[in-house]
């Protein structure tokens, strides 16, 4: 019914296996959790990456299926301990495992005609805090999360379609979260690491896209200051109760920014 409105608009749904799959009834297999991919890997890693393959080809094939275009996968956080939002979502600890785990599921995506969102860029692992519920901060230097929980994006650079930036700050890179961050989203993914797909912002009715530059925004203000960061499109999840009310608000409001002036569209995404 939406195509027959709008053939050109993407049908997309976070559904990565385990917790978060939104599908779950009327003949969907139940994935598993990422971490089984990765503890898989640790008897046998020819295997995981076949198990691997055939998630992701599970996984497109059944929303293809019912007319779901895209997913938000595969997870590239790695599996710190302390964090709770993420958690069994991640592959391993190890990027270069999650790094191969992720490029499998990728590859079965392609099988069945889904590209990938790789996401939470740089890296949402490391800390304890819910970015739904709260403003999470991540105090290492830039240097050790380039080596460790970024290095996924570099090495994927060439095969990930998307990538979703977290609701994180990363204080001795920039003092925005990732997704409203020039520096993370254009200087960093795209000039150092070569990404050149399309960047999607997070849900921007989570609590870490509720304050920016230390005061509160609205949804449109968020969506204007993401879109100047160099996100290619957002997202507003979860928001379609009392008539759609956040939605509206939220199209109204980029669109009298857009007239004015105040948002810039970015041009660099080749997706």
């Amino acid at each position: 019914d939406i195509k027959a409105v709008r053939d050109d608009l993407l049908i997309c749904v976070d559904h990565e296996g385990g917790r978060v799959q939104r599908f779950k009834s009327d003949g969907f297999t139940h994935l598993p959790p990422m971490r089984v991919l990765g503890e898989m890997w640790m008897r046998d890693a020819l295997q995981a990456t076949d198990a691997a393959t055939a998630c992701g080809h599970v996984l497109a094939s059944e929303l293809r299926a019912c007319g779901v275009d895209f997913s938000f996968t595969p997870v590239l956080d790695l599996d710190h301990g302390p964090s709770g939002v993420i958690g069994d979502r991640a592959f391993h600890r190890d990027a270069r495992v999650a790094t191969m785990l992720a490029k499998s599921l990728m590859h079965g995506l392609l099988q069945a005609g889904m590209a990938a969102c790789g996401k939470h860029f740089p890296g949402h692992g490391f800390v304890a805090a819910d970015s739904h519920v709260d403003v999470p901060v991540d105090k290492r230097p830039l240097k050790t999360i380039l080596a460790d929980d970024a290095a996924p994006y570099g090495w994927l650079s060439t095969s990930l379609q998307s990538v979703m930036p977290a609701h994180v700050i990363y204080p001795k890179v920039d003092a925005r979260p990732a997704g409203f961050s020039q520096r993370w989203l254009q200087e960093i993914l795209r000039a150092q690491l070569g990404f050149t797909g399309a960047i999607f912002s997070d849900d921007l009715s989570m609590a870490g896209a509720r304050r920016i530059d230390g005061r509160e925004v609205s949804y449109a203000e968020a969506a204007a200051v993401a879109l100047n960061a160099g996100c290619d499109m957002v997202l507003l999840c979860n928001q379609s109760v009392d008539g759609g009310a956040a939605v509206d608000e939220l199209i109204g409001g980029l669109q009298q920014a857009l007239d004015a002036g105040r948002v810039e569209l970015s041009t660099q995404s080749d997706a």
